[in-house]
């Protein structure tokens, strides 16, 4: 292993600017692959607590007497689906409400009558699923006692329109990310190869095979590989470290979802991943010069 690894750093040294930017390449696919990961991750959680995670607010028809409520309870509970259903009064809304608007609350004492509904606050069992959650709002809707639902349905079809053209551009930036790092690694180990010509033909004459010679190749390719995926993860964390921190403290005051790191097991793939860039830009090269 010792004599593999001193062989790939020889490779590495012989073209230190070419073998530079290879790593720096790789390293920027690796870091752009993770931002958008990055921002996946935490946009999916993001709908999933916000809408998606089973909660709806049903709003009941003005007229509503709260002695149906039981009933309406019941007729909720047989659509299934239903963990919790927590019932608010329009006179607690209000209370809610002026307390919520403390010193700006002339408007609200200056009311005749509280113009809010009854409202039913209710946790769904499922999550994740956008259809089954419309599906059961639009019963809800149809129940004698209701006006109408409420589950985030507006700006969350707009976000899962944003989120679907930010995957796709995602995809293409990070392929031609992708490409670029196989390109100069390809590139790399060619004119590292050309450059040692002459020691691989006596390498050859001497009676070593393709393996034997490639070896190095080959190592130099998987450290450009770990190399650049350690960097581009660790100029992302410097990143994550000095500026989310304060953002995730703010969003976490104002009740909106915090801001969390790659998972282990998505950094791990990533640093594979780039490894494996490394070894496949390699590959091509090294199939094209030993023909």
């Amino acid at each position: 292993m010792i004599p593999f690894l001193r062989n790939a750093l020889v490779n590495i040294r012989a073209n230190r600017f070419m073998n530079g930017v290879t790593i720096i390449t790789i390293a920027l696919s690796i870091l752009m692959i993770a931002l958008f990961a990055l921002f996946f991750q935490n946009a999916g959680q993001m709908i999933q607590d916000r809408s998606l995670g089973g909660r709806a607010v049903v709003y009941l028809a003005h007229e509503f007497d709260p002695s149906g409520l039981p009933a309406l309870k019941t007729a909720i509970s047989a659509l299934g689906q239903v963990e919790e259903m927590t019932f608010i009064s329009r006179d607690d809304a209000l209370e809610n409400l002026k307390a919520e608007m403390a010193g700006q609350t002339a408007f609200l004492e200056s009311l005749a009558e509280n113009p809010l509904p009854h409202v039913l606050d209710v946790r769904m069992a499922f999550q994740g699923d956008l259809q089954a959650l419309a599906g059961l709002a639009e019963k809800i809707t149809a129940l004698d006692g209701v006006d109408q639902v409420e589950y985030g349905q507006g700006w969350l079809g707009q976000f899962l329109k944003m989120f679907q053209l930010f995957k796709f551009t995602g995809y293409v930036m990070c392929s031609l990310f992708v490409i670029m790092a196989l390109f100069f690694t390809a590139n790399t180990v060619r004119l590292t190869f050309y450059a040692r010509r002459t020691e691989v033909e006596i390498m050859r004459l001497v009676g070593a095979t393709d393996t034997f010679i490639t070896r190095p190749f080959y190592g130099a390719g998987l450290l450009q590989g770990i190399l650049g995926g350690l960097l581009g993860l660790g100029i992302l964390g410097a990143v994550y470290l000095s500026i989310v921190p304060n953002i995730t403290s703010r969003l976490a005051l104002s009740g909106l979802v915090e801001i969390h790191f790659l998972h282990w097991s998505v950094i791990v793939g990533l640093v594979v991943g780039s490894t494996f860039l490394g070894w496949f830009g390699t590959y091509l090269s090294l199939r094209q010069v030993l023909k």
